[in-house]
């Protein structure tokens, strides 16, 4: 669940991945394809459900007709942040408490925000679900699967079929049938991913799969749920089948971060019903991230393990720090009203603990005050001093 894993099972993968960066010879063969066929490639079955999200041109377009240019149009992004995703699912309940709540015409996610995006897309009547998910216990099961010898045999510390098998527990019939049902009015559900072959993001529409009634949709869609929660190193890489030009092989796909930590510019996507240039509707845009933005001091061990952890922590909150004021510029270009609700800095980091319940317990119940408050959302990034 990307970067906010403990900080324990970040250590063991870069030191394990360090010392077993001399056996690539155990690393399991895949059938090769082309840069052709990687762009051309398809999933049989499962036509228009995904595109490259920095491409240019449009294929994942919403339905003008079922789209009520009268109605508020409202957007949710929600971010990584792994256990720390307590946070937003606490604040999404708190916002429920207030009963001012809107639906949400976009909901996308990446990381543990994909994992949580069905629920929010959903709505109120799912937040019981979303509470257990990171209140009940259940993500200590992440830590409780992790082995050494997956991440020399499998990529990570845990194992796809683990994440699978754990992720697999939330995608319900109910839950598709449900997000299959919205998907038909004209409400759009995405989540990210990094095809890792391509080093590109890929933009997935979930509630399209949900709709295809395909006795596989259920799987494709824990699984791509899956590989956008899988941090490298830590979770296991996710292998989709794919086909182009009558070869089939497998894409590699990883944490959705990696290459878009918030999928909150669809520019392509909205322009193609007029949204971002209508003046009669309501246009909100909302930005739930499930960590920290600010820098927060703290005394580095200068040792092979700890440097590369501190690094790949800095990296990604400059990164998602970069994609929130890129969808804050989105927002006042197209006349969005741009909303941001993140985790204080002042909040203790939780270290080796952070997957332990009593902690994502009292994170949840932090993130529904700040929910129920009222002034959960601010208008615009913050400002580094």
């Amino acid at each position: 669940m990307s970067f906010a894993l403990p900080a324990h099972l970040l250590v063991r993968a870069v030191a394990i991945s360090i010392i077993a960066g001399g056996l690539g010879a155990c690393a399991i063969p895949r059938a090769p394809f082309t840069v052709t066929q990687a762009v051309n490639a398809q999933l049989p079955g499962f036509p228009h459900i995904r595109e490259f999200a920095d491409g240019a041109g449009a294929k994942l377009e919403m339905d003008p007709a079922k789209i009520n240019t009268k109605q508020d149009f409202v957007f949710l992004a929600l971010s990584g942040g792994g256990a720390d995703g307590a946070f937003g699912a606490g604040v999404l309940n708190g916002w429920t408490a207030t009963h001012e709540r809107p639906q949400f015409t976009i909901v996308s996610g990446a990381s543990t925000g994909a994992l949580m995006a069905p629920f929010a897309f959903l709505g109120p009547e799912y937040d019981d679900d979303i509470k257990a998910m990171y209140t009940a216990g259940h993500a200590e099961q992440f830590a409780k699967a992790a082995t050494v010898t997956n991440v020399i045999f499998g990529g990570g510390l845990i194992s796809e079929n683990s994440a699978y098998r754990i992720i697999s527990q939330y995608v319900t019939p109910r839950l598709l049938a449900d997000v299959a049902r919205e998907h038909r009015k004209g409400r759009r559900l995405y989540v990210i991913t990094t095809n890792l072959d391509a080093q590109r993001p890929v933009l997935w529409d979930m509630g399209a799969i949900a709709a295809s009634e395909r006795p596989d949709a259920s799987a494709l869609f824990t699984a791509v749920i899956t590989a956008s929660a899988s941090f490298p190193g830590v979770f296991s890489p996710v292998l989709i089948d794919v086909q182009a030009d009558g070869h089939r092989f497998a894409e590699m796909h990883v944490d959705g971060e990696m290459t878009d930590p918030i999928f909150a510019g669809p520019q392509k996507i909205l322009g193609s019903l007029g949204i971002t240039r209508a003046a009669s509707v309501h246009k909100s845009m909302y930005v739930l991230i499930n960590t920290k933005l600010e820098p927060s001091f703290e005394l580095t061990e200068n040792s092979p393990v700890q440097v590369p952890g501190r690094a790949i922590f800095t990296l990604t909150k400059t990164e998602r720090r970069n994609s929130v004021v890129a969808a804050y510029e989105f927002a006042r270009r197209n006349g969005f009203k741009f909303n941001l609700t993140y985790l204080p800095k002042d909040i203790p980091d939780r270290g080796s603990v952070e997957f332990e319940t009593g902690y994502m317990r009292s994170l949840f119940a932090y993130g529904y005050e700040v929910g129920r408050s009222g002034a959960a959302w601010q208008p615009s990034p913050p400002q580094l001093h």
